[in-house]
């Protein structure tokens, strides 16, 4: 795993483990769940500059800034209490709903890769004529917050799967400590991407040549870099998405597909020698990618072709 997101997890349990001093297993347990959750950490991290692309430098911290408030909400006073919620009443039901929130990532994944491959358009997008600036935002920084809603569930089951045995107030508290550490981390982090061109402008007039060959070189870099997040992220929808399905039917007792993915990882770790573990984790990932993927389409057929949902012009922004 790259240094960066390592860093990124190690700033999550120190946060984790400062809010809850007081109670050390608490403290323990939150950075155990908070580590477990680091797959999905990477997506969100991936996804979110995608909603900020192409909008005006004054605009970027702003978005950030409303989508990490929604972000939050969507953490600490949506997914929490449903989560305690549930499994305590209706723990069989955190399957199927995680998997109908699996099915809507592959399905927004593959939406963007058809509409990138020259297929029908369904709302506006940055490539349109934009006569409400101001409603165009509210809509991207509406459908990053359902996604980041997805993407907050899977973290909030899999930080509650690691804490089953807490009491109902630690496992309250260690689910609070780890949403709000990953929401802040994951969203400063992408602060600070989408903002590199303007620190780069800023190198760029200093005196020392090191300094402004530094910035130069951001600035260049930056367009290059938020194109190829931008890709990432469409990936991880389908990545995390495809894979929350196949979870989920391994847990309904239909694991074949699972099973054919994981075989198929094995094989890649076999003839790998010293590679093992990173071409068996890539292989897994990207045979989950082309599930959702797959699956995406199905669904992009069905609501857009055959219900005839979403079409062009009725459409929400992407």
């Amino acid at each position: 795993m790259p240094g960066g997101l390592v860093a990124l997890l190690d700033d999550v349990a120190v946060i984790a483990r400062a809010a809850a001093a007081s109670v050390d297993d608490v403290g323990v347990a939150a950075s155990r769940a908070g580590a477990k959750a680091a797959g999905v950490v990477i997506d969100d991290a991936a996804v979110t500059p995608n909603y900020v692309t192409g909008f005006t430098p004054d605009r970027e911290l702003p978005i950030i800034a409303k989508i990490t408030k929604g972000s939050l909400k969507n953490k600490l006073v949506i997914l929490l209490p449903a989560a305690l919620l549930l499994s305590a009443f209706l723990p069989w039901a955190i399957t199927p709903i995680l998997m109908m929130g699996g099915l809507y990532l592959s399905y927004e994944g593959a939406e963007k890769i058809i509409e990138k491959l020259g297929g029908e358009k369904h709302g506006e997008t940055l490539g349109d004529p934009i006569d409400d600036p101001a409603d165009f935002e509210n809509h991207r920084v509406a459908g990053a917050i359902r996604t980041d809603l997805i993407l907050s569930a899977e973290i909030m089951a899999i930080t509650l799967a690691s804490v089953a045995e807490q009491s109902l107030f630690n496992r309250a508290l260690i689910l609070a400590i780890v949403g709000t550490g990953i929401t802040f981390a994951v969203y400063g982090a992408v602060g600070l991407i989408v903002k590199m061109d303007d620190i780069g402008l800023h190198l760029a007039k200093r005196q020392a040549a090191s300094a402004q060959a530094l910035g130069r070189g951001l600035v260049h870099a930056m367009p290059r870099v938020l194109t190829a997040l931008s890709a990432i992220g469409t990936v991880a929808m389908l990545w995390v998405g495809g894979g929350i399905v196949l979870h989920g039917l391994e847990e309904l007792g239909l694991g074949a597909p699972a099973e054919i993915i994981e075989g198929a990882r094995h094989g890649v770790e076999t003839a790998a020698g010293m590679l093992a573990g990173v071409l068996g984790w890539a292989a897994q990932a990207i045979l989950s990618a082309l599930f959702g993927l797959v699956l995406g389409a199905v669904a992009v057929f069905v609501l857009h072709k055959v219900l005839r949902i979403g079409a062009h012009g009725e459409g929400e922004a992407h």
